[in-house]
Formats: structure tokens, sequence, C-alpha cells
């Protein structure tokens, strides 16, 4: 699958409408929110369709997966949105990461806790909040909202420390663009971010950058750390390759067509997560040319000046931390 699908689903008393836009979509909130509600209505439909009493519109199938016997029935649902509730233990397991990679369907899942098995989104966590789209009926409607902002208000004049999720090519290319009173310092990963904040976030002023594309299992507990500590501002592009080609670097009309919209393109069986994918496109688009890309290596000449400032200059607000 890829792209975009909205759904609609309701019954004489509540009525939720939302679009996913990934492989995999993170539902959180509190207790009494509608998250079970809605997964609970999904299965009720898929079981007894009209007679249930529910209404449901969707381009592709929906269905729920639960229980001890998830890992033989899932093999069989394909094309299809997947809904799983917080009460499944196997969420929070290798064997279901493993299950869901390359798969054909997209996946809803609601939990509160960060599942650091599966690449999602920071920008794909939602909670559900009662809309006024109905008001003056007897209906509640409910919508999906974003939790997480990937690009928080910079309240810093300057950083003397970059986090870099990376430890390739996007770490050797922020190592090399800064002065020396700027100390970069690799996570080695999305798992480290936290560590290397505890380490260096409370008396400095810190910019971490770090994939937002996968970034979504770490974010809730970065942002409770940073909560207040006016010192850090996080920078959350979709990845480093991303960035590259979103400078405009590349030229052509291909590339800019997918940036604008790129779930069209992005099919969940090949890819688990978009950082991939925009690795895989760069690495395509590059490969004859002088800017020919290596994740492991940086090309030396994306830190030509010209090519340098491009790519800082996509970067805006963070950018601007950074050069100066």
């Amino acid at each position: 699958m890829k792209g975009s699908y909205t759904i609609r689903v309701g019954n004489n008393r509540l009525r939720y409408e939302f679009t996913i836009c990934r492989n995999i979509t993170i539902l959180k909130g509190n207790s009494a929110t509608g998250k079970t509600t809605l997964v609970e209505m999904i299965r009720e439909y898929y079981e007894d369709h009209e007679l249930s009493g529910i209404q449901l519109e969707s381009s592709v199938p929906c269905r729920t997966l639960s229980g001890r016997d998830w890992s033989i029935i899932l093999p069989a649902i394909e094309n299809s949105i997947v809904f799983i509730d917080e009460d499944n233990d196997f969420l929070r397991t290798v064997e279901f990461a493993d299950a869901i990679r390359n798969s054909s369907n997209y996946y809803v899942i609601v939990t509160r806790e960060g599942l650091p098995n599966l690449p999602y989104s920071v920008s794909e966590i939602y909670g559900i909040r009662e809309s006024g789209k109905y008001a003056g009926l007897k209906q509640v409607y409910n919508e999906f909202y974003r939790i997480y902002n990937p690009e928080n208000e910079n309240k810093l004049s300057e950083v003397n420390t970059i986090i870099v999720e990376d430890s390739n090519s996007g770490y050797e290319f922020f190592s090399a663009i800064v002065d020396d009173n700027k100390k970069v310092i690799s996570s080695e990963g999305k798992s480290g971010v936290f560590g290397k904040l505890l380490e260096n976030g409370f008396e400095k002023n810190c910019l971490v950058i770090a994939d937002g594309a996968a970034f979504g299992s770490e974010i809730d507990r970065i942002m409770k750390l940073i909560h207040n500590m006016e010192s850090v501002v996080l920078y959350l592009p979709e990845s480093f390759e991303w960035l590259i080609l979103m400078s405009g670097l590349i030229d052509g009309k291909r590339v800019q067509d997918i940036l604008a919209d790129p779930g069209d393109n992005i099919f969940s069986e090949k890819y688990f997560s978009w950082e991939r994918y925009f690795t895989d496109l760069l690495v395509e688009e590059t490969n004859n040319s002088y800017l020919k890309y290596a994740k492991r290596k940086l090309n030396p000449n994306y830190l030509h000046d010209t090519e340098k400032k491009r790519i800082v200059s996509a970067m805006d607000k963070a950018g601007k931390l950074i050069s100066e």
C-alpha cells in the first residue's frame, strides 16, 4: 500500500473521521478518550457489517488484530488498515516488528508507551478529541490531532553543543561545518539521544538533530526530559538524506514532485520507514553525478561552500543556529 486513506466510522452516538498517511500510526492519550472504542467499532463492523449498527467508509478494508493467535492471523491480511489495541503484549516484541516489516498493510496502534522496535514518525503520533463539526447534534464527532510538533519553537540565539543521531554521513557533515566553539556529538542511534541529553543538555545550549521519520518511540521521554530545559532545541527532519533533497541541490521535476507528496511514492511493502526511502532516492538521483551519495561515508563534495550553504539553508532556524 501507499498514499493516504481517509476513514469514517460511526454509529448513532459516535463518529470518527481521520486520515492515515503512513504505514504506522500511533494513537495515544489518557483513558476514556475513545481509542479503544474506535478499535472495538472497527472489529464489530468487520464481524457483523451493517447488522452491527456501525457505518464504515474506507477505500481499503479495515481489520483488527489481537490475541495469542495474532501471528497466525496476520499473514492472511493484505492491503488493509489493521487496528491494534494497547492490551496486546505482542506489540512490544521483536517478533511483531519482524512480522509487519515488508507488510502490504498499514497499522494503527493504540499505545501509551514507546515501541522501540518500530520505526514510526514523530508526526504520526495522534490523540483523539471531540470536534465542533457536528455542534448542535446529538452525535459526538471525534477527530485525530497531532500531539508533537517536529519543529519546536527556537528559544536559543546560539548553540554550543549539537547532538546528532546519525553516526555516518550526517555526523560527518555537521562535524565539518561548525566552528571550533561548537561541539558535535553522535548519539550512535536514536536510543542514545536521551543519554547524551542527560550528559550535555542541562548546562549548555544544545541542538538535537534526529531523523523524525523514525524517532517516534523516543519522543515522549525526550519531551518530558526537556520540558523545563530552555537550553535545548529539537530539529527533526525526516532524515539527513531528505534534508539534502529539500535543499534543491538535486535538480529535476521528479524529485520536487516526490517531495511535495512523498507518501504517494512509498510502498509499505518495501519501506518500513520513510527515512530508508529518502536514502534510496538520494542514492539513485546522484549515482552518476559529482554528488554521488553513500550513507556510510560522506562525499566531500557536500562540504564545498555552495553545497554546504544550500543544505544548511534548508534547515531554516536550526541552520541559523549552526552557522552563527
